[in-house]
């Protein structure tokens, strides 16, 4: 079973997420594997990581670190395609192929994401994806940010499509839309 979450920026969808991977891994008795696509560029973002490690102390996790080429994991023979995985965060996943350290842009990025995610899902069978809501501001951003929030869209758009459930997390509440 394929799975979106999402929701705003630090309301619970990454513990969220675990325990319903674990509970799937534990259903299937699959290998539990959490992708962890942040490449930390502040304080904020290592402390963040490292509560993320520790609230997944314990449960059993494969941690991968994989900021870019989502389907690149695939290359390393010792990852099995048949377990569960905990992709965590798409937002973070787009950021870094999108976005280069000297201030280069991708355009081409979010078409890319979007097809390695779908391509990623249909591989496994069994993914847990995060992402960011980050649509409902109605104040415009710069062009580059929002070509960033255009391409966030259409990838959580093609990710709800294809997943088996789509659950939204907002205040700790979850609303389960598929």
């Amino acid at each position: 079973m394929n799975v979106f979450i999402s929701g705003g920026c630090k309301n619970g969808k990454s513990y969220y997420a675990q325990r319903r991977a674990k509970a799937m891994a534990d259903k299937s008795g699959k290998p539990l594997y959490y992708i962890a696509t942040m490449i930390p560029h502040d304080d904020e973002d290592r402390a963040r990581i490292k509560r993320h490690l520790s609230e997944r102390e314990g449960w059993g996790f494969e941690t991968i670190e994989q900021g870019k080429n989502i389907t690149g994991i695939f290359d390393d023979d010792n990852i099995d395609k048949s377990g569960v995985f905990l992709l965590d965060s798409v937002t973070a996943l787009l950021e870094n192929e999108m976005f280069e350290r000297d201030g280069r842009m991708d355009s081409e990025a979010p078409r890319r994401v979007k097809d390695h995610l779908v391509r990623f899902a249909e591989i496994t069978g069994n993914t847990v994806f995060v992402s960011d809501y980050i649509y409902s501001d109605a104040f415009m951003y710069s062009e580059t940010v929002e070509m960033y929030r255009e391409g966030l869209a259409g990838i959580d758009r093609a990710l709800a499509c294809l997943c088996d459930a789509v659950t939204e997390i907002s205040a700790g509440g979850e609303e389960d839309w598929k």
